[in-house]
């Protein structure tokens, strides 16, 4: 994440991992979850918060989804099914259940198929939020395949020239093994940047970043200033002259593979809700394994090698910088802003659960 957008030092407060993921677990148990159920959504946004990727893990989601559970918008005990399946493919129905649970069995079933006849397409309709779209790819890592995800759903993006909200943020990802590098990962929102850091901007009372967002009528932002009170998100790229139409376009393809390939849905979430799509490539079933994995290393190595342009230490591919902090993370805690405890600090005892613990 771009320093910008990250916690500063002194309104950090830092939690353990695993207690992170027991306080999170008791709240989705609290919600009616099954102790499957909530241990793999907990799962799905701790993970998140370990790799770095603040704006879909605890801070941003979870007081989301409480509300989302208290409004009857998410069934807590979905009876999720398959409506339609061939070798390669399934299409299931999530019953209204969280993307963050019927996700990673889809994943598993998209896996299982691919290890039979190479490929795997799950698509995932009636659903709700997915969270990091990224932990879905990285499930088929240690199969020796390649992960994708896709997801669609709300309206908080206007499409190139728009003044009105059509697509949302619908973020694709990707996922692929390698040898002794860490794996690539590449998760990106069709949107100018994820939603959510605009709502980390208003919390730590930051100005927005040009091309990031646009004024109430659509018109782009494209100057440092304060947020306003009314914005939209402008598709990747900010501006046509700087490539919003491709953006846009991504925002297009999202819906078409996770909505119109499920049900149908697209817009907002009064016409379906949120839909996804999840996909696993078998390695073998196109080349062999090792020299593959061999040759994404010294691909991924000739990538970070690059020799760095004047004012930058080094050269990244995706997902190395989450790779780096979640080893720090993991040893260092989880730096949550004061605001986010404060709020763990009321529902938990809202709830009769106990208390996110502090590291140290």
């Amino acid at each position: 994440m771009l320093e910008h957008f990250h916690v500063p030092p002194e309104d950090q407060i830092r939690v353990r991992a695993e207690d992170l993921q027991r306080a999170v677990t008791d709240i989705f148990l609290k919600m009616n979850m099954s102790k499957a159920d909530a241990e793999q959504a907990a799962d799905v946004l701790v993970m998140s918060d370990i790799r770095g990727v603040d704006t879909h893990g605890v801070s941003n989601m979870l007081r989301r989804y409480v509300e989302m559970f208290g409004q009857g918008f998410i069934n807590p005990r979905p009876k999720w099914r398959i409506v339609k399946e061939s070798p390669s493919t399934a299409n299931i129905d999530s019953d209204r259940g969280l993307g963050i649970v019927v996700g990673p069995r889809a994943m598993e079933i998209a896996i299982e198929k691919a290890r039979k006849v190479g490929v795997g397409c799950v698509t995932i309709g009636n659903s709700r939020h997915m969270g990091m779209v990224a932990y879905y790819p990285m499930q088929a890592l240690p199969h020796d395949m390649i992960g994708y995800a896709i997801t669609g759903g709300g309206q908080n993006t206007v499409p190139t020239f728009g003044a009105t909200p059509r697509l949302g943020a619908n973020p694709h990802a990707w996922a692929v093994p390698a040898d002794k590098e860490p794996p690539f990962v590449l998760d990106m929102s069709s949107s100018s940047v994820a939603a959510n850091k605009i709502g980390l901007l208003r919390r730590m009372n930051k100005p927005t970043l040009p091309g990031l967002i646009a004024d109430a009528d659509g018109t782009p932002i494209m100057e440092e200033r304060s947020l306003p009170e009314h914005t939209w998100m402008l598709p990747l790229g900010g501006t046509r002259e700087l490539g919003s139409h491709k953006g846009y376009g991504l925002g297009v393809i999202a819906h078409v593979f996770s909505g119109i390939l499920s049900t149908g849905a697209f817009g907002g979430y009064g016409y379906g809700h949120m839909s996804h799509f999840v996909a696993a490539y078998s390695i073998d079933a196109f080349t062999d394994v090792k020299k593959f994995k061999k040759d994404m290393d010294a691909f991924l190595r000739y990538l970070r090698e690059t020799p760095p342009a004047p004012g930058h230490d080094r050269v990244y591919y995706a997902g190395l910088p989450e790779w780096e902090e979640e080893q720090h993370r993991r040893k260092d805690g989880i730096p949550l802003h004061k605001e986010v405890v404060q709020w763990f600090d009321s529902i938990t005892s809202e709830l009769s659960i106990a208390p996110l613990a502090r590291k140290g």
